[in-house]
């Protein structure tokens, strides 16, 4: 390979090398696999540079290479099951507890007032600091902190109730309903029912 293909090759590395590595990071769920992954494409790609004609197809090239390499590994990896002529008595973990729960949690949500809500989601599940949930929803730290302190709370007695309703009706689940139960304040507002 020529000097100046070299020089082409470290130039293209060193603008695309950013997007390149975000591309084998979707491709690996690991950082340093995915650097290992970008350096083994560079190098099978920099053996074929010269033969690549046109240069603005190189990102294209080199994420196929990088799609081919990872299927080489998938391919080659050492698979740890042993064949057994017993089955093994553990259960097997399919997700199912972990889906059910989030739903039972969003269809809880629901019985929060549209602020505090807000604050949950933010603080929780957008992991947000207590000074940026702030920010994001034009409240002070203090109201954030005391508004997840009531939500919390509230929330905790919702689920609490619904066990107990569970409970008394033979221990079977529970049906939770859709929406939750709406009434009006004086003001004509929607609030939840507890």
């Amino acid at each position: 390979m020529a000097q100046g293909e070299v020089l082409e090759f470290e130039e293209y590395v060193r603008t695309r090398q950013d997007a390149l590595l975000r591309s084998a990071r979707r491709l690996v769920p690991d950082p340093v696999d995915a650097q290992d992954l970008l350096q083994t494409a560079l190098v099978r790609t920099l053996g074929r540079w010269d033969g690549i004609a046109d240069k603005s197809l190189a990102d294209a090239y080199l994420r196929r290479v990088m799609i081919n390499t990872r299927t080489e590994w998938w391919r080659a990896r050492k698979l740890d099951e042993v064949p057994t002529e017993q089955l093994p008595d553990a259960s097997v973990d399919d997700g199912s507890e972990q889906r059910a729960d989030r739903a039972l949690l969003i269809d809880v949500l629901g019985v929060l007032a549209p602020k505090q809500r807000s604050v949950v989601v933010l603080r929780h599940w957008e992991q947000m600091s207590t000074e940026e949930t702030a920010a994001a929803l034009g409240m002070s730290a203090g109201t954030v902190k005391s508004t997840l302190h009531r939500a919390l709370a509230r929330l905790r007695q919702e689920l609490e109730d619904r066990a107990a309703r569970s409970r008394e009706a033979g221990g079977t689940t529970a049906r939770i309903p859709a929406q939750p139960d709406r009434r009006h304040d004086e003001r004509g507002r929607e609030r939840c029912a507890a």
